[in-house]
């Protein structure tokens, strides 16, 4: 057995594809952000501007983050100490488990090291602990969720994204005694839309089915208080379990579920993704507990996000750009091919200074290959035009179409 060939077929199976990841390092500047600094190439570090990041208000920044986290390593030192049932629940973990149940109107709330460990957790141990139990998953949902539906060993059925018809006809032919759970996602973070909660939420209460949102790319961002589309659609009372990240809009680490008090009981119990991992460390608790207070109280940092995506949105469309359409903060340009978005990614990167990565296969279907712009409160109109006019440029130069203006 050569195994060395498998895994080099592995890789060169990417590279003729297209599709082969280069992690670009860079350097955020604190303080200056969306600038930062890149050390890809042989020329030393070169400022470049961030496009792409996750970091969606820039709360990763905020002085009252930096400060927090400070504090804690001083006052509490570096790591956790161990699993939470050892040595690992500190007061800091206790606090920001009360903040998110109440951001979120629910009894409790649960951490976990990421949301992707939350929602595999969670969703797998759930389905685990209902005898029989069927879950219905937007055919859109994250890996994340999708691997802990799988982990479940439960029956899954799929229903096209964000048709709601095709899911009462997959709920109405199930048994009505059978567990049912709908897993789906508040804002979808490739396409940029948004799911039709209260018409999901009328369908589970007509067929007596649990439900599961994942609110990652909207926690911080909407609602007034930072609780998501759940909160600015007024239908967190009616989901029973809803599921956040602490790295996006939180600006740090971490994921949760916040919940009924029996459902945390029995994940915090069962869930091995919980149980056996080392807690968060204490320091990053204590900062994203800043971001989390800060964003229950300030919108400005939401309405500047919120501003600038329509407007890159608008300057894309007046350049004759293929911008997705999109309702939210999410800006995706569609290239439709991984060799020419990791060629407009480089050109971008070496040329310009623009730091944009190309989205591929798996995270969207083939042939649907973009560019996935994230604007944030501190980029400038200036910004937005430049990238823009850089982007007409490599559209023409690689002969590619642009739109007509309307």
């Amino acid at each position: 057995m050569n195994y060395d060939q498998i895994f080099d077929q592995a890789i060169d199976r990417l590279h003729a594809e297209g599709r082969y990841r280069v992690f670009i390092d860079i350097m955020r500047n604190k303080g200056a952000y969306p600038n930062a600094r890149c050390f890809h190439g042989h020329n030393g570090p070169k400022p470049i501007t961030v496009w792409c990041s996750n970091d969606y208000l820039a709360m990763g920044q905020h002085p009252d983050v930096i400060k927090a986290m400070e504090d804690a390593l001083h006052d509490v030192g570096a790591g956790s100490g161990g699993t939470r049932n050892i040595g690992g629940n500190t007061h800091f973990h206790v606090e920001l488990e009360q903040e998110l149940a109440e951001l979120h109107g629910k009894e409790g709330a649960l951490l976990f090291t990421s949301g992707y460990v939350s929602n595999d957790a969670t969703l797998s141990t759930l389905a685990k602990l209902l005898p029989g139990c069927v879950i219905f998953s937007d055919e859109l949902n994250h890996a994340s969720m999708i691997a802990g539906i799988r982990n479940s060993g439960c029956e899954k059925q799929v229903w096209r994204h964000n048709d709601l018809e095709h899911l009462e006809e997959l709920l109405a032919a199930e048994d009505p005694e059978t567990p049912k759970l709908i897993a789906f996602e508040s804002v979808y973070s490739m396409d940029g839309d948004v799911a039709p909660i209260h018409g999901i939420c009328d369908l589970a209460e007509k067929y007596n089915a649990l439900t599961y949102i994942d609110e990652v790319h909207a926690v911080g961002m909407y609602g007034d208080h930072g609780g998501g589309i759940s909160e600015r659609d007024e239908a967190a009372d009616r989901i029973n379990i809803i599921e956040g990240t602490l790295g996006k809009a939180f600006g740090v680490m971490g994921g949760y579920i916040a919940t009924d008090s029996k459902i945390i009981d029995v994940i915090r119990s069962y869930a091995p993704g919980f149980i056996f991992t080392t807690s968060l460390s204490p320091v990053l608790v204590a900062g994203v507990l800043a971001s989390v207070r800060h964003l229950k109280s300030s919108s400005v940092e939401r309405d500047a996000q919120q501003t600038n995506a329509a407007l890159l949105k608008q300057i894309f469309r007046d350049a004759g750009l293929p911008v997705m359409d999109s309702t939210t903060h999410i800006v995706p340009l569609m290239v439709g091919d991984p060799v020419r978005a990791k060629k407009i990614s480089d050109i971008l990167l070496a040329e310009y200074g623009v730091y944009v990565q190309p989205i591929n296969f798996p995270t969207v279907p083939r042939g649907t290959e973009r560019l996935r712009f994230t604007p944030g409160p501190a980029h400038t109109e200036a910004m937005m035009h430049e990238l823009a006019e850089a982007l007409v440029e490599i559209w023409d130069r690689m002969d590619l179409e642009l739109r007509k203006a309307a």
